[in-house]
């Protein structure tokens, strides 16, 4: 029996104003791979390093994602954070986006740390999640919406990943990738786990789709239903121009489909 998932997406149309650049899933045209990543209290700070999927099996079979490397002499508090004013852009948390969300290929079990900085260094404090998996990719769960509507929680411009917050006892090396925000309604409860990805969010040209499975269909309507695009890719990746459009709101489907 053919089954199928259809994800619904709020596609913003848009040139100005905030946004944030995510899932930041390390790819080719994607989030993260090309962003200025700073290590930070790990000793001689060795660059974070953008590599080929070491493991993809699992629920990660992306192709690339981050290695971070914790050395033994770095503070228990050694991470990387994403450049002020760039990268993963300027926005808000509120309920559409506070459930934030890391894949993690750990040797061992530590916890994992995530804050949000503003421009003017304020933060919403680390918060931290322990992985309950070793050598093997799992999907940790960051609940952010106790900071929504705080003054540290508008005007963000910057993310920290604390990949290994733990005092060590060796080197370990950590692989973090597909940092997704959303608002924790969305989920998937076959046991063949589908990925969906699509970026950028606001638009203005190419809008991109990615999925572990194969795209069966894209369509785009407007708020009142009109159909704008529909499209068969039967590709897990692809491509849509649509610079055509003018500014505002529309809705996506992606249906992927898998036996």
């Amino acid at each position: 029996m053919m089954k199928t998932f259809t994800l619904l997406f709020a596609l913003l149309i848009a040139s100005t104003g905030f946004s944030q650049n995510s899932p930041i899933d390390f790819e080719a045209g994607g989030f993260g791979a090309d962003w200025t990543w700073t290590v930070f209290e790990n000793e001689t700070n060795p660059p974070l390093e953008i590599i080929a999927n070491p493991d993809p099996t699992g629920v990660n079979t992306s192709s690339t994602v981050a290695k971070f490397t914790a050395l033994q002499a770095g503070a228990p508090f050694a991470g990387c954070e994403t450049m002020h004013g760039a990268d993963i852009g300027t926005f808000d948390l509120t309920a559409d986006n506070a459930i934030v969300k890391i894949m993690v290929w750990k040797s061992v079990i530590s916890d994992v740390g995530i804050k949000f900085v503003q421009p003017n260094s304020a933060s919403t404090g680390e918060f931290k999640v322990a992985n309950t998996l070793v050598n093997q990719w799992e999907e940790l769960t960051f609940d952010f919406t106790a900071k929504i509507g705080e003054p540290e929680s508008v005007g963000i411009d910057q993310l920290v990943v604390f990949p290994d917050f733990d005092a060590r006892t060796s080197d370990n090396i950590i692989y973090f990738d597909n940092i997704t925000f959303g608002d924790g309604t969305l989920g998937l409860s076959d046991a063949n786990q589908i990925m969906v990805s699509a970026y950028p969010n606001p638009v203005a040209n190419n809008w991109n789709i990615r999925s572990n499975e194969p795209i069966k269909n894209i369509r785009i309507s407007s708020l009142t239903g009109a159909s704008i695009i529909a499209v068969n890719p039967n590709s897990t990746d692809h491509s849509l121009d649509l610079s055509f459009l003018t500014a505002g709101i529309y809705f996506a489907i992606v249906e992927t489909q898998y036996g």
